[in-house]
């Protein structure tokens, strides 16, 4: 009886022989999205409605599908923070520029 016991050989899963950096690697090359919807109704009216959409990629992944908002984002990125200072300060200059034009304008027809 251990003969056959020993001969017996474990059951294959899908795990078998994956780390947890093996399924970090597989959903970080791969991707992974999670999505979901949560509604809260007291009777027929709905009170509260939640859409979760969730993402997990590499960096290289999410930018072969288009997503780089990071990029853009001034709270994550100095250079969208200047281009950002650099848009408000030429709005700025327009609005200097159409005051000077009105002083300019009202000056002529005082004369």
């Amino acid at each position: 009886m251990t003969i056959a016991a020993q001969n017996r050989s474990p059951i294959p899963t899908a795990t078998a022989g994956s780390t947890l950096a093996d399924v970090l690697e597989r959903v970080l090359d791969k991707g992974i999205v999670i999505a979901g919807d949560i509604s809260v109704s007291v009777g027929s009216t709905e009170l509260l409605s939640i859409r979760i959409r969730l993402l997990i990629s590499s960096v290289d992944k999410a930018k072969e599908i288009g997503i780089n908002w990071w990029e853009t984002d001034p709270a994550l990125s100095s250079q969208a923070r200047q281009l950002q200072e650099n848009q408000q300060l030429h709005r700025r200059i327009e609005q200097l520029e159409q005051e000077l034009q009105l002083l300019k304008s009202e000056q002529k027809i005082d004369e």
